[in-house]
């Protein structure tokens, strides 16, 4: 799914480039009551000035980098809406603090059945550790084959396999994240390299050409803004889902750790 994801948004880039920042009506010199052929054109688009104020053709002047850069921006817009909305549904319903304290409350009540039913209610990857823990609880508690030593491992080993079960869905995609804030950024400096190559070019004939020179500016200047953006988006986003992971992972771990301190306190063998 990643990879057709990230083909999906690289076929979306060059359909926005050619078909929206790419329209003759974009830039100067362009009638559109008259009838072009399809080399005319090609020339308006290559040798023509964007209309004053039209950004779209003057983001078209960025050239081949920017529908690459346009599906990177898409890539992390994408993903980040995945990681929303599976971490919105990973977290459950309601507070996962006031879950984790619910259900402290109820194993010092010994409540553990009705521990369970909330886990039920609760949902997600928190409830989801904690009920695996609460159901080899009563388990492993009438156990008389094992001491309590071995009834607590047993117990965290339990938690710990539940754990692990949850993370990689929780970190699912991330790399993707961290690695568009990396690629975005060398592939917009590419395309400001290209565009300043094009506008020395210009500079270093005899007489200047303006439209090259316009168009090398241009070039460089879009790229590296398109750049920047993905970037800031990609690097933000992936620390703000790192930051609800790490917070949830903490909640199983601390849900953890008082099912065991329970489990041993109330276990004499």
């Amino acid at each position: 799914m990643a990879f057709l994801t990230i083909v999906i948004a690289l076929v979306i880039g060059i359909i926005v480039y050619k078909y929206f920042l790419g329209d003759p009506n974009n830039f100067e010199g362009f009638d559109p009551k008259a009838k072009y052929t399809a080399k005319e054109i090609a020339e308006i688009l290559e040798k023509g000035h964007p209309k004053d104020g039209n950004l779209a053709g003057t983001i078209y002047k960025g050239g081949f980098i920017v529908p690459i850069l346009i599906a990177m921006n898409l890539i992390v817009i994408f993903f980040s809406i995945e990681r929303f909305v599976t971490l919105s549904r990973a977290k459950g319903r309601g507070s996962i603090d006031k879950f984790v304290e619910k259900i402290r409350t109820m194993l010092e009540k010994n409540e553990v059945h009705q521990a369970v039913e909330v886990c039920d209610r609760q949902r997600g990857s928190v409830a989801n550790v904690v009920r695996a823990g609460l159901e080899k609880y009563e388990h492993i508690g009438s156990d008389s084959g094992m001491d309590k030593e071995q009834k607590v491992e047993a117990l965290k080993k339990e938690l710990e396999e539940a754990t692990s079960l949850e993370l990689p869905m929780l970190s699912k995609n991330l790399g993707v994240l961290s690695t568009s804030a990396s690629v975005s950024t060398l592939i917009g400096l590419i395309g400001t390299v290209l565009g300043m190559i094009k506008a020395f070019q210009a500079m270093s004939q005899g007489a200047p050409d303006s439209t090259q020179l316009a168009t090398g500016i241009s070039e460089a200047l879009v790229n590296t803004a398109f750049g920047i953006i993905a970037s800031t988006l990609a690097i933000i986003l992936y620390n703000f889902f790192s930051t609800k992971i790490d917070n949830m992972t903490y909640s199983m771990d601390e849900a953890s750790f008082s099912i065991v301190q329970d489990f041993s306190s109330k276990t004499t063998k």
